[in-house]
């Protein structure tokens, strides 16, 4: 069609003044009756592509979408626009779902947006209708390769063969090469053409974060921004509200939003949100697909994503407009260990758990994040971006050139068929079956970098995968495949870069192995005898409670809020819920319960190094970061120690005036044995640290 007309109905319908990248050469592609695949991020006008050809198109477009948010919002949009639309789906009376098939028989509507699962209501008036264009919105739910399958777009094959001259668009803001492959075949697409634009939002900062003290940190970062729209995407629907109800409490106007509300609750807030009389919505990922509020200003995880595609998706709800906006994702291990449970027990599990480990790579991850992201999508640049924190605050790197060959040459002698554990085996000589099975021990670089670990050759490889020189065929059995970049490597003498490996650990943990000896009376057996009787009371293994390992761990750590708990192997939230208080009041218990005159000599190596530190000046802060552990396990170390005679100044952790609050409050309360209550108490005003270094002034003053 004439680029006039277009640019003319562009200006006219919807007030844009020129087409973004691609859009129109994919509505060109669609107006000649061809098959589109279009790959468009999240912001980059994905509508517009099927939105302006069902105006010029004769008949009705149907617009196949997962979500009813996604529907009312951009029907809302349309008719403020002009354009005549309507939506069909499970929240409507069927008198309502009638009326609106009538109107379609009688030409009403240029466009009709409906659910897979309802597209049976058509059905019977599919004859009746003259339907120019199909657009099917979030196609990668179609393939089980993709981030969020849903059964009901299988069935979505049958559109071609029923309407054969008509064209079908399929549009995603997130897939991979896999899944653009499958979303082809599954739709039965004739001689498509593809169209990709890039997934480079400049305009996002990215950033990772410890999940230590989250709400606290939620909240002074959502506090800096009082007039900032922002999002807070959770694991769980619980989650949403307890942060939601946190939130207000600390004076931010902030809503929950997830699948198990009511349908005008949900309604309420989302148009709460987009009117910017709510400034904050915690929710599950369902919450904001097809919204078009463009002043997001930034986007939180609260919880690890289960995949990059869906990160990618959702933190591209922020800055729509262009402007810059702020991502923070928070890491835990927690979270990590929920996320392989589901994903294990899910369909296609060891694709979802391979794309998880691919995300907490990401999380992981010493080199630029966005080049990161680009190359999971197949963008491959060569700068770093400069807004991201690794970016900004860059680790030290050094000549890794000779390493990349070599795991570059390893791939290729292993014809490009094997997954990372295997080419590390290799790397390093391992002698294992597999290995002989597939006679990998006569291969020319069998062994080549046996002089360096497993761990750390597993972390370079991460790294040459996250520099985009290789990539994992998440459809092909996890293989580690080449990239071009990886010639210029191997044959053109090009270097590369790599940071020094350093275990990251996550959530306070010294994750090692301890081998402490049996002690009778020890706060191991303590909690050992505590596991047994619930184990008894509950007819389950001791084990299934919880591991030996968690109570050493327990037993190191010595945790006593909510958020320690968490913080050890093996407790989910599940089990803090259910076992957490009766653990934690008993290591309170026990702490009161031992002699306080213990010499230093007598504390343990964990406590002797906090203890060193500090008294060599180093500061609560300064002791963690060494120690890579979290600020609350050294306040812990050090309220411990000081309760053991240490002479230590109090008065730098908490004031005079704050420990007679504490004790007003300890009365109050009637003397609770957990932190959590004071927290409340104080309105989440007085941190966790400051509590327990008070209640530690307080024991040791008998008060």
């Amino acid at each position: 069609m004439n680029s006039e007309i277009l640019h003319a109905r562009l200006k006219e319908n919807f007030g844009f003044e020129k087409f973004r990248p691609n859009q129109e050469n994919i509505i060109n592609t669609i107006l000649s009756g061809q098959d589109t695949l279009a790959i468009m991020p999240t912001g980059g006008g994905k509508s517009i592509c099927f939105q302006l050809p069902a105006l010029v198109l004769p008949g009705i477009t149907i617009v196949i979408s997962p979500l009813i948010a996604l529907m009312k919002d951009q029907v809302d949009s349309l008719k403020t626009n002009g354009i005549s639309a309507c939506y069909i789906n499970s929240s409507q009376s069927s008198e309502e779902q009638q009326f609106y098939i009538d109107n379609l028989k009688s030409n009403t509507f240029k466009l009709v947006y409906i659910a897979p699962e309802s597209l049976s209501y058509l059905d019977i008036v599919f004859n009746e209708l003259t339907i120019s264009l199909i657009a099917i919105d979030e196609a990668h739910c179609i393939s089980s390769w993709g981030h969020d399958f849903r059964p009901a777009y299988t069935n979505l094959g049958y559109l071609k063969n029923r309407f054969p001259s008509t064209p079908i668009l399929a549009l995603t803001a997130t897939a991979d090469k896999a899944t653009r492959t499958d979303i082809t075949k599954q739709l039965n697409l004739k001689n498509s053409k593809t169209f990709i634009a890039s997934f480079d939002r400049k305009n996002l900062s990215l950033e990772v974060r410890p999940a230590l003290d989250r709400v606290k940190q939620i909240i002074d970062f959502v506090e800096n921004k009082p007039n900032e729209s922002g999002i807070i995407y959770c694991l769980s629907r619980k989650t949403t509200e307890e942060l939601a109800e946190k939130l207000k409490k600390s004076g931010i106007t902030a809503k929950a939003y997830h699948a198990g509300l009511d349908n005008k609750i949900r309604a309420k807030t989302q148009d709460e949100f987009i009117n910017d009389d709510c400034q904050v919505v915690c929710a599950t990922i369902a919450f904001g697909m097809g919204i078009d509020k463009s002043n997001v200003r930034w986007v939180i995880h609260y919880n690890l994503p289960k995949n990059i595609e869906g990160y990618y998706q959702e933190i591209g709800r922020a800055g729509r407009d262009g402007l810059p906006a702020e991502t923070v994702l928070f890491e835990s291990y927690a979270d990590v260990i929920q996320l392989q449970k589901f994903a294990s027990e899910g369909l296609n599990s060891d694709v979802q758990l391979a794309k998880l480990d691919r995300m907490k790579q990401y999380a992981d991850a010493l080199s630029c994040r966005r080049k990161i992201l680009l190359s999971y999508f197949g963008e491959l640049v060569t700068e770093n971006c400069g807004n991201c924190d690794i970016c900004k605050n860059p680790p030290t790197f050094f000549d890794g050139t000779i390493l990349a060959q070599k795991a570059l040459s390893a791939i290729t002698r292993l014809q490009e068929s094997e997954p990372l554990a295997v080419i590390v085996d290799f790397l390093r000589g391992s002698k294992n079956a597999y290995i002989y099975e597939k006679k990998y021990q006569e291969l020319k670089t069998y062994g080549i970098g046996a002089d360096i670990s497993w761990y750390d050759w597993n972390q370079y490889l991460i790294q040459l995968i996250n520099l985009g020189y290789c990539e994992i065929a998440f459809h092909q059995h996890n293989k580690i495949l080449l990239t071009p970049f990886a010639k210029k490597v191997l044959f053109e003498g090009e270097k590369v870069k790599l940071t020094t490996v350093v275990k990251k650990v996550i959530d306070k943990n010294e994750i090692k192995e301890t081998k402490t000896k049996t002690v009778k009376n020890s706060l191991f057996e303590t909690l050992r005898k505590l596991r047994y009787e619930i184990a008894q009371k509950d007819e389950i293994p001791a084990y299934v409670i919880f591991s030996d390992a968690a109570l050493r761990q327990m037993e190191t750590l010595r945790p006593i809020s909510d958020e320690e708990f968490l913080a050890i192997d093996g407790v989910g939230k599940a089990k803090l819920e259910k076992y957490g208080s009766e653990f934690i009041n008993t290591i309170i218990e026990f702490q009161k319960n031992k002699k306080t005159n213990t010499k230093p000599k007598k504390e343990s190596n964990t406590y002797k190094a906090t203890l060193e530190l500090f008294q060599n000046g180093a500061s609560v802060e300064e002791i963690a970061e060494t120690r890579n552990l979290g600020i609350s396990t050294i306040i812990s170390h050090l309220a411990k120690l000081y309760l053991d005679g240490i002479d230590i100044d109090t008065s730098q952790f908490i004031s005079d005036k704050e420990v007679e609050q504490l004790q007003k409050a300890k009365i109050e309360l009637e003397n609770p044995n957990a932190l959590k209550p004071y927290f409340e108490h104080f309105e989440e005003k007085m941190g966790y640290e400051k509590i327990r270094f008070g209640l530690a002034v307080l024991e040791k003053n008998n008060q």
